[in-house]
């Protein structure tokens, strides 16, 4: 083996002697490593992303959709918004069913009256339940109110007697027979139930009054008295005087 290893060092002993000196030092210098720009693979990657998106890294990452179809679009319409879920009623009997307490159509407004009665002549409509104060020019204003429920019904024509602010409230007897629990005798205030403002009504126990239970505005609930909310009764309390004529149908 020594025989056989000798002359080839001995060969490549003499090669690398006559090799210059600069090749040698070429062949076996060490190699610059190899620097890539950074673009190079951006056409291969452009081309794997959908063209409806533009995807812009910051920190953190946003992905920016301006060319794809807007949220909340749908064949080009807009979605309707979901209304809220209504509120539990507070009352059983009688929800409100506006912002004012009571159904829209029973709120004041102003129409037109072909009747033959004098302006300033209280009508109200008991089947309706509305309280018509008939104006000049063809007109009367129209106020939704509460009637007596069944069994209290009543009809007839009568006068103001009497008006009166924050009115006090004592039971009839028969009343009180029918419900000992009442007060016999009540001040006005925001919980009287003669409300606001009172309407007396020639010699009867019947009232045109407000309310503090606007929800009731509409529907026959009273013991004959008309009533009305606190807003619309004074209201009228400021537009009739004693002596008009009121007329129950």
């Amino acid at each position: 083996m020594r025989i056989l290893v000798a002359p080839l060092a001995v060969s490549l002993l003499s090669l690398a002697a006559a090799m210059p000196a600069a090749a040698y030092d070429q062949r076996y210098a060490p190699t610059p490593p190899v620097v890539l720009s950074p673009d190079l693979a951006e056409p291969w990657i452009m081309q794997l992303r959908p063209p409806a998106y533009r995807e812009v890294v910051t920190s953190p990452v946003i992905v920016d959709r301006r060319d794809a179809p807007p949220i909340g679009l749908w064949r080009g319409q807009p979605v309707a918004a979901q209304p809220a879920p209504a509120p539990a009623p507070t009352r059983v009997a009688y929800a409100p069913q506006s912002e004012h307490g009571i159904a829209p159509e029973f709120l004041p407004a102003e129409i037109a009256y072909h009747g033959s009665h004098k302006p300033g002549t209280i009508i109200i409509d008991t089947n309706e339940r509305y309280l018509y104060l008939v104006e000049a020019n063809g007109l009367a204003r129209r106020y939704g109110v509460g009637v007596g429920r069944p069994g209290f019904q009543w009809a007839g024509e009568h006068t103001v007697t009497r008006k009166a602010e924050w009115p006090d409230w004592t039971p009839p007897p028969e009343m009180l027979k029918r419900a000992p629990n009442l007060p016999h005798h009540m001040d006005g205030g925001p919980d009287n139930p003669l409300g606001a403002r009172a309407l007396y009504l020639g010699s009867t126990e019947y009232r045109i009054h407000g309310s503090n239970e606007p929800w009731t505005i509409g529907h026959a609930v009273s013991s004959g008295c008309i009533r009305m909310r606190n807003e619309d009764v004074t209201d009228l309390y400021n537009r009739v005087r004693v002596g008009t004529k009121v007329i129950v149908m």
